[in-house]
């Protein structure tokens, strides 16, 4: 139990309140819908507050100051790199209309029209607005500009329908999706045109996005995506605005579906996935897109437009069928979001559990138990890698619990290497899948382990992590994000067990560059693949994340889900690095993970270089 001075109580109730302050003045109605989970947190942690007060984070405010060029500056920035480019590209941006508050869709077309890149055209079709206005003004702003092409269907078709018939309309080899309210961002062309221009064999260009209110006055909900994540994207439109298509992948997949409205950008998204080379896929991590905040709009509250999430359901789903993928998919719980389930079949594969130890009989039976006794799948083999345990009561456990056909029991005699211990049982296992456990895993639920091992038994899949849990419900692990702290660091850490994290990511599964190797399933087939835990240079640290590395190098998409569930007493079990010689071992495999992936541990790709690396929180990072 931690205890503080009157003076030190004192002044850490200071600290809250000046924090809580201004939260309330950013955001008063969010701050309320925080603040049980908040205290919560508080009560719990005393580590969360001092967390907060040390983070270098920003507001959104000052972050747009610090990093968006404007003005003339701009301007000539832009004008330059324009003259750079080589031959003619023409983007069309695209934009059904019906009935559309004429003030909002005067914004839209004129934030194309104030483009730095001025070679473009844009093509407005009226979905059959009932309000004779929509179509005068529509009208007024093609006479006044020749790159601006209308047309007006005579019945309305929805929005599917009103789309097809703006890109028959436009000509420009790279297509574009604005919405009648929204507003694209002066640079949004030129820095799209830039990537084509860089990247050849570009097919699909995105970039990041925040919010605008009615007035457009104030901006908001910056929403800094990761790059390409074909998990993500099936759990969510992540992608959203501003989208470019080459003009050739519409083509292919025929367009706009009818019958998909609310969500037929998220079905032309995944229809392209499939017929797109991952790396075609260009993220542009800039924000070049204001989605316009108003009453019954999605940027408002996406569950607005239920059907919308209805459709977007239809849409994964019928993605999962198209590319063979065993699946059943669903609404993810409580979000207007999806979760894929992929199935195992039968026979189940033989999965072994690996646990490395070293006495604290506690912690082991307790891990043991959990993985014997609590977790629903048929074919386990254990093995306990014993390391110099020096107990009694250990070694009788051990005894003990050879009487289990399921368990196999490894004793080795020398220095502590995590690495090696795990490298040693992975030769001596039987399952086609590994799982790595630490000994301060601690089952929650029956179904943590099918859920990754049906993951790590897709195609293209390598590592899988879970979500692990400190015991008073505070996230330890949501993933791995890379330079955080200089090497990496743990999405999401100390949120609570429910918030739904940084755009919900904190529920979705999705792919990371890594995951803990504290629970980390794997193909057994893979882990040789790559050559296994380096037992040389990462003795403890790190070599998790060296691991998962070498597996995303060699082609595989790691995979965090949010369904797998354990508590994590982090390092209970061999204490913390503290020594003077576990300090020097560890700063060794600093500079080591350093050394060997460079520029790769300060560009995670899915991360976000305007995220901070001095948390694990997602927040804002200062001055570029």
């Amino acid at each position: 139990m931690i205890t503080m001075t009157l003076p030190t109580k004192i002044l850490r109730l200071c600290k809250i309140s000046v924090i809580g302050l201004k939260a309330f003045t950013r955001d008063p109605i969010g701050f309320l819908r925080r603040l049980p989970k908040n205290a919560f947190r508080l009560a719990v942690d005393p580590d969360f507050i001092n967390t907060k007060i040390s983070s270098q984070t920003i507001d959104y405010q000052t972050w747009i100051s610090s990093n968006e060029l404007t003005g003339r500056r701009a301007a000539a920035h832009y004008q330059e790199v324009i003259r750079s480019f080589r031959g003619r590209i023409l983007p069309s941006v695209i934009m059904p209309v019906y009935n559309p508050d004429i003030r909002l869709l005067d914004d839209a077309i004129q934030s194309v029209v104030d483009q730095y890149y001025e070679d473009w055209e844009l093509c407005l079709v009226d979905d059959a607005s009932d309000d004779p206005e929509v179509r005068a003004r529509l009208l007024h702003w093609a006479s006044v500009d020749e790159r601006i092409k209308v047309s007006r269907r005579e019945e309305n078709g929805h929005i599917c329908r009103a789309t097809n018939d703006a890109f028959s309309l436009s000509s420009g080899n790279w297509i574009g999706l604005l919405d009648q309210d929204d507003v694209l961002a002066p640079n949004a062309l030129a820095e799209t045109l830039m990537a084509v221009a860089s990247n050849p064999e570009a097919k699909i260009i995105y970039s990041d996005e925040d919010k605008i209110d009615a007035d457009g006055v104030r901006r908001f909900a910056p929403h800094f995506k990761p790059d390409y994540s074909p998990e993500l994207l099936r759990s969510q439109n992540y992608i959203n605005h501003f989208s470019v298509f080459r003009r050739d992948i519409i083509e292919a997949v025929g367009g706009w579906r009818p019958g998909y409205e609310g969500s037929q950008d998220h079905d032309i998204l995944l229809r392209s996935s499939e017929i797109c080379d991952p790396g075609h896929i260009l993220h542009i991590p800039k924000i070049l897109y204001h989605w316009r905040a108003v009453d019954g709009s999605t940027a408002s509250k996406i569950d607005n437009k239920g059907y919308a999430v209805d459709a977007g359901l239809r849409a994964v789903q019928d993605h999962i069928k198209r590319i063979g993928m065993n699946a059943v998919v669903e609404l993810e719980n409580g979000l207007p979001f999806y979760r894929v389930k992929p199935q195992l079949l039968d026979p189940l594969p033989l999965v072994s559990v690996i646990i490395p130890t070293r006495d604290q009989v506690e912690l082991l039976s307790n891990c043991v138990d959990g993985v014997l006794g609590k977790t629903e799948h048929p074919h386990i083999e254990l093995i306990v890698v014993d390391n110099n345990s020096s107990q009694k009561k250990t070694q009788n456990y051990l005894e003990a619990l050879s009487s289990d056909s399921r368990v196999k029991t490894i004793f080795d005699g020398s220095e502590f290497n995590y690495a090696a211990l795990n490298n040693k049982a992975v030769r001596q296992a039987s399952g086609e899948i590994i799982v790595l456990l630490n000994n301060d895993i601690e089952v929650i639920e029956k179904n943590w382990l099918h859920e990754m091992v049906a993951w790590a038994m897709q195609p293209g899949v390598g590592c899988v992590g879970a979500k692990l849990l400190y015991q008073n419900g505070l996230v330890q692990h949501g993933g791995v994000v890379l330079g955080i702290g200089g090497v990496a660091g743990h999405a999401h850490k100390r949120f609570h067990r429910s918030d739904n994290g940084y755009f919900a990511r904190l529920k979705l599964i999705q792919n990371y560059s890594a995951v803990t190797g504290a629970c980390l399933a794997v193909k057994k087939s893979i882990f040789q693949e790559v050559g296994g835990l380096d037992d040389q240079h990462l003795k403890v640290a790190f070599n998790d994340v060296d691991f998962c590395l070498k597996v995303k190098l060699a082609g595989y998409r790691n995979v965090w889900t949010p369904h797998a569930e354990l508590y994590h007493l982090e390092s209970m079990s061999r204490g913390r690095d503290e020594a003077p010689e576990k300090r020097q071992r560890f700063d060794s495999e600093v500079r080591f993970m350093q050394v060997k992936w460079g520029e790769m541990l300060s560009s995670d790709p899915y991360y976000s270089p305007n995220l901070t690396l001095v948390q694990e929180d997602f927040s804002l990072r200062g001055h570029s």
